[in-house]
């Protein structure tokens, strides 16, 4: 079973569905969902900080995936993705390289922000995470509550070369010009199609396709 931690916020929950629904529908294997959230100092949602504790919480063993989930939809089999780790790396993400086009996201909603660059933006939101490898162990819950969301994102605690490359169709940034053919992963990054200035976000309908799935009695 794939143990899949999802980025949780109540303020943008019709993502989170449309998500799971995305994944499930596609998913040659079993899949456990486990939302996360909370403990929110700063930052633009509940799972900032969230997803650096999973591997103490999977207490520093195997592995799991990590998707911020509620801005995302998923196009193809999560298993393929799964069969992807490396045990020479710690964590395998897509690595980005841009600039935003948005310097505020999440427009008219309760979680709207500045959007900063900062190098490995966006590396965090999808990372197959080795939770036994021993650079994941100084990551406790008390050192989290004092390490920046810089050093976080950026994983300042893991050499380059134990960072691992995911392909890009990972993680499209659909909404920052990356191309949505052959994309396995569509990430919003400013705000999900279910808000309203972002109703004719790129590939809107694909969001909007997985959403309805969710409310289909029959």
């Amino acid at each position: 079973m794939i143990p899949l931690y999802c980025g949780f916020d109540n303020r943008e929950s019709a993502g989170f569905h449309a998500f799971v629904a995305s994944v499930i529908d596609r998913a040659s294997i079993p899949v456990s969902f486990t939302p996360i959230g909370g403990g929110q100092r700063d930052g633009s949602n509940a799972f900032t900080y969230a997803r650096f504790l999973i591997p103490e919480q999977r207490g520093y063993e195997g592995w799991a995936i990590f998707a911020d989930a509620s801005d995302m939809v998923c196009l193809a089999d999560i298993a393929d993705l799964w069969r992807m780790r490396d045990e020479s790396c710690a964590v395998m993400c897509v690595k980005h390289s841009y600039k935003t086009r948005h310097p505020r996201k999440y427009l008219g909603t309760a979680l709207e922000c500045d959007n900063r660059d900062y190098p490995r933006k966006n590396w965090s939101s999808l990372m197959l995470m080795n939770c036994g490898h021993e650079l994941w162990r100084g990551i406790t819950s008390r050192a989290v509550e004092y390490m920046s969301g810089a050093e976080l994102h950026r994983f300042a605690w893991i050499p380059d070369e134990d960072i691992g490359g995911l392909p890009p169709q990972w993680n499209v940034l659909i909404d920052e010009g990356q191309p949505a053919e052959g994309a396995k992963l569509l990430h919003w990054t400013a705000g999900i199609p279910a808000f309203e200035a972002y109703a004719d976000a790129p590939e809107a309908e694909a969001w909007r396709h997985e959403f309805f799935k969710t409310h289909q009695a029959g």
